[in-house]
């Protein structure tokens, strides 16, 4: 069986989305000194509004990493894991065609 390539590019939009999700998210702890996570956006000064793009980017990351995190400690039910992880993949894809576009153009540019 030979998958065709749209689904390879997708699965490889994925894997680089979560990549580049991980890359943003260690390199933020690094500086901060605290995980990364939407309570960023709670602070209300400058640092909530530079923290915007790392969310965007981050996101799929946090929100599988709160998702397992809340059904270990609280149990949530199997279904709330399943759409998390749809919607988690889902902005992962996105935000990996971007990060792969982005790179391509600047590959053509120079």
């Amino acid at each position: 069986m030979v998958l065709q390539q749209a689904t390879v590019d997708a699965f490889g939009a994925v894997a680089m989305g979560f990549a580049f999700a991980g890359l943003l998210a260690s390199g933020f702890e690094l500086v901060a000194r605290r995980p990364l996570g939407f309570s960023s956006l709670q602070t209300g000064d400058l640092g909530a509004f530079a923290s915007v793009p790392f969310l965007v980017f981050s996101a799929p990351l946090i929100i599988l990493r709160n998702t397992i995190r809340r059904r270990h400690l609280d149990g949530r039910p199997m279904p709330y894991v399943m759409v998390a992880t749809v919607i988690a993949c889902l902005w992962s894809m996105m935000c990996g065609r971007l990060v792969l576009d982005v790179t391509d153009l600047l590959r053509l540019t120079a």
